[in-house]
């Protein structure tokens, strides 16, 4: 095996040997090759020392070959002070950002912590305990976002192009989506943004469909090529109007525009879009300016929903004890080649139906069961599947 690197003593050795059997300032014929497998290094590197010894011979100079390289100190590792950080506000350190300011080191140290389990990230309560139900109905909302494309013959998930997803967030004073449509040259036609709407007033909110600003916000901002049938996805609140609600209605369906609200299943902030990301993407921004008031919360809210690139909004079996897998989404982005949808596997999609199935959900399926020519079950079985699980399903 070679060498890596020759001493200093190693390299003079080889210089005197060379000296030693020259002849008319040449070495015999061979004699490098000797040398180089005596020393385990290539030729190339005898030639180099032979060289710059002659050269050193021709300028007057004592002949000293010594190493180009310096044993440069290495960075000493920061070591962490756990008492350094348990010292520190709870917003100076609500994110790895504030974490590394606050005790003077980087952000990638404090990662490094976290990955070797010295200290440990905690993060808001995402994914709750689920109930039976929860889990069926769960499975039923990812296989309605699945669409079969009839020319391509795939299984893949809907673009959600026309999909709003809204829901409330409370951002702290003392605290630290939709997709965006990119064009394959990289224009972004459509940053995924429609607006922040603050409710905290100093007097009581009106709850009238009139007195709402979402749904005019959202046909200001709706790209003219699109499809106008929006569906607006909210949880399960009390305080949610439904989709039969008059009012809405009225406002939904004008200007062209067919405008309705679906459900996400119970217990699941993780099919929202603003739960599942940009609620906390904006709030690591927005507990980088100093609020002292209702008001300068409300100007930093709007200015980190300003702020919020495109490009990072667009960076989830029933149960949601998942780890969602890498797919290097900044690499597909700069070399434009992410995919607008996702396939999915048949056999994974008509495992799921058949499971739902056998446990009474039928409803909502129908497209998938067509396009893979899977039959329903008999009413019997459902009801008696529905009653035996306490599912009220339509």
């Amino acid at each position: 095996m070679r060498r890596k690197d020759l001493t200093t003593g190693e390299r003079n050795s080889i210089v005197q040997i060379l000296l030693e059997d020259s002849h008319g300032g040449k070495p015999k014929r061979g004699r490098m090759q000797v040398v180089a497998v005596k020393f385990a290094v290539c030729r190339r590197t005898v030639t180099r020392l032979w060289t710059a010894a002659k050269n050193q011979q021709a300028q007057g100079q004592h002949i000293h070959s010594s190493r180009g390289k310096i044993n440069k100190p290495r960075h000493k590792r920061v070591e962490i002070d756990l008492q350094l950080i348990s010292t520190l506000e709870l917003s100076k350190r609500s994110t790895i950002r504030r974490l590394a300011s606050g005790i003077s080191c980087s952000k990638s140290t404090v990662g490094r912590w976290i990955s070797k389990g010295l200290i440990r990230a905690h993060t808001s309560a995402i994914k709750p305990d689920l109930t039976a139900p929860n889990k069926l109905l769960r499975l039923r909302f990812s296989l309605e976002a699945i669409e079969y494309d009839r020319i391509l013959k795939v299984l893949q998930f809907k673009s959600m192009h026309n999909t709003m997803h809204i829901e409330e967030k409370w951002f702290y004073i003392t605290k630290s989506n939709h997709r965006p449509l990119i064009a394959e040259d990289g224009t972004i036609l459509f940053d995924g943004k429609i607006g922040i709407f603050p409710f905290t007033e100093y007097i009581p909110a009106k709850r009238n469909s009139k007195n709402r600003e979402i749904i005019p916000a959202i046909k200001a901002k709706w790209p003219q090529f699109a499809s106008r049938v929006i569906f607006i996805q909210q949880d399960n609140a009390k305080p949610h109007i439904k989709d039969s609600d008059p009012d809405f209605r009225q406002a939904a369906s004008s200007d062209g525009f067919d405008i309705k609200i679906v459900h996400q299943p119970p217990n699941s902030p993780d099919t929202n879009i603003n739960d599942l990301g940009w609620f906390r993407a904006i709030q690591s921004l927005q507990t980088e300016s100093v609020c002292t008031n209702v008001d300068t919360l409300v100007e930093a809210m709007k200015r980190s929903f300003d702020e919020l690139s495109p490009t990072t909004l667009n960076k989830v079996k029933g149960h949601n004890s998942y780890k969602i897998p890498h797919m290097g989404k900044g690499s597909l982005i700069r070399q434009g080649e992410l995919p607008i949808n996702l396939q999915v596997p048949h056999d994974l999609v008509n495992e799921a139906i058949n499971y739902l199935m056998e446990n009474g959900i039928v409803s909502g399926m129908d497209h998938l069961r067509n396009a893979l020519g899977i039959s329903s079950i008999s009413l019997d079985e459902v009801e008696y599947q529905m009653g035996h699980l306490g599912i009220q399903v339509p």
